[in-house]
């Protein structure tokens, strides 16, 4: 076999793991999808979830200056 029939080869490779893995996502987004709508027809607010879970994935200290920032903008507007 050649060199280049070898990196056609591992091409194609990658190129079939990454169309499995995108469509592996796709069935991941759609299921996150689900919960969503399963969590509205159960009365939550999603985009308040949506946030909650943004706010998880963010590190302690990361979340901690946002809020302290969030405040900070919230008295200069009169809004606190």
């Amino acid at each position: 076999m050649s060199e280049g029939n070898v990196a056609a080869d591992q091409l194609r490779l990658f190129i079939e793991r990454i169309e499995r893995l995108e469509e592996e996502k796709k069935g991941i987004a759609d299921d996150v999808k689900d919960v969503y709508a399963e969590a509205k027809s159960n009365g939550y607010d999603t985009k308040t979830m949506r946030a909650i879970v943004r706010l998880r994935r963010m590190e302690k200290h990361t979340r901690d200056e946002m809020d302290a920032l969030l405040e900070t903008y919230r008295t200069a507007l009169g809004l606190a």
